[in-house]
């Protein structure tokens, strides 16, 4: 088990060194403000009365979906979780469509249907999620499986809580994924609490330790931190393309939001808020970016723009007709999973040749 705060030396990559341009950088900056964006839009609409249901979010804890992500090529599939929105903004799903999903419109990811965390957009390889969160980390492995199987160099990616390590499903999945050596990538967002269950009474021995258990690396990173969540998927990915198996990679934050919309947090004790709010990752990144000489306040103004365009499209979109819920119950044919977006400038030049 290796355990890492800081960010990784550039790795190897089929012979390219895995870097972070620029421009890279200007886009995982973007990425995090979009998502916060989005869940704070997402969020005045629920208390407008406008999203049914409860709301659920990632405030705190965007650079984690984010910065794995953002390492995936086209052909990769993913597995994302209710907390992991920054994960379907870089796989090519619009704002838009996120919100009109959060309002059981037409124009949402499934067309009115499964709700506000229930999506994915199959078309850009992205697989709805089920509230049995563990049961995710099932379906990555039949992903990675059927990579394996066919001998093709791609990725399975998920994320889930620390809570869901409690679970039997979720060691089921790191069993066989161990045994077979198959090429997944499983990232653990600790973000302190399940639900209102603090660490030190969900375990009793970090989950990331478990890993070698099961036969894989287990890597520790600052979750809070996006080019070291970006580095340490880099190197998971790498391994798991050219058939050194799964990863687990822990990263450590903190949901600084409730469980959902209806929880005021009033378990988490003040000077544990208030230590994590100093460490938010967007205003870290922003600084960091800032002394880089990258203009914030210009990709701040550009996703504002954006979030106000999108709102104003998902708000247009109408609801569902009746009828449209008897539709796609059951499989008439063979899924298929789309390739996604993948705008990490390596893909590109790999594109190019």
């Amino acid at each position: 088990m290796a355990t890492t705060t800081a960010k990784p030396a550039a790795i190897e990559d089929g012979g390219r060194r895995a870097v972070l341009t620029q421009e890279d950088r200007r886009a995982l900056l973007r990425y995090m403000l979009l998502m916060r964006a989005t869940e704070e839009r997402a969020l005045t609409l629920y208390r407008q009365g406008k999203v049914p249901g409860s709301y659920y979010d990632g405030r705190g804890q965007e650079a984690i979906s984010v910065g794995s992500a953002f390492v995936l090529g086209p052909r990769d599939r993913t597995c994302i979780l209710h907390r992991d929105l920054g994960a379907h903004l870089i796989r090519g799903v619009r704002p838009g469509r996120i919100l009109a999903q959060m309002m059981g419109r037409a124009g949402g990811v499934t067309g009115g249907k499964e709700g506000n965390m229930h999506f994915g957009d199959t078309e850009l390889g992205c697989v709805g999620m089920v509230s049995m969160l563990p049961d995710m980390a099932l379906v990555t492995c039949g992903l990675a499986l059927s990579f394996q199987m066919r001998k093709e160099p791609r990725v399975a990616m998920t994320w889930f809580g620390e809570g869901s390590t409690a679970n039997g499903q979720w060691h089921e999945a790191m069993n066989v994924a161990g045994v077979r050596k198959l090429p997944a990538v499983f990232i653990l967002e600790n973000n302190q609490f399940a639900y209102s269950t603090p660490n030190e009474r969900e375990f009793a021995v970090d989950p990331v330790k478990r890993a070698e258990v099961y036969g894989f690396p287990g890597v520790k990173v600052d979750g809070n931190d996006v080019e070291a969540v970006f580095y340490a998927a880099a190197e998971a990915c790498e391994r798991a393309r050219s058939g050194g198996g799964p990863t687990l990679i822990e990263c450590e934050t903190m949901r600084m939001h409730g469980h959902g919309a209806h929880d005021d947090m009033r378990y988490v004790p003040k000077e544990m808020f208030d230590v994590w709010a100093e460490r938010d990752p967007i205003d870290r990144y922003e600084r960091k970016l800032a002394d880089d000489g990258i203009d914030i306040e210009k990709v701040t103004a550009s996703v504002k723009e954006e979030i106000e365009r999108e709102t104003e499209w998902a708000l247009s979109q109408p609801m569902p007709e009746g009828p449209t819920a008897l539709e796609g119950v059951f499989a008439t044919s063979d899924p298929h999973l789309g390739d996604g977006n993948a705008p990490w400038s390596f893909w590109k030049e790999a594109a190019n040749g």
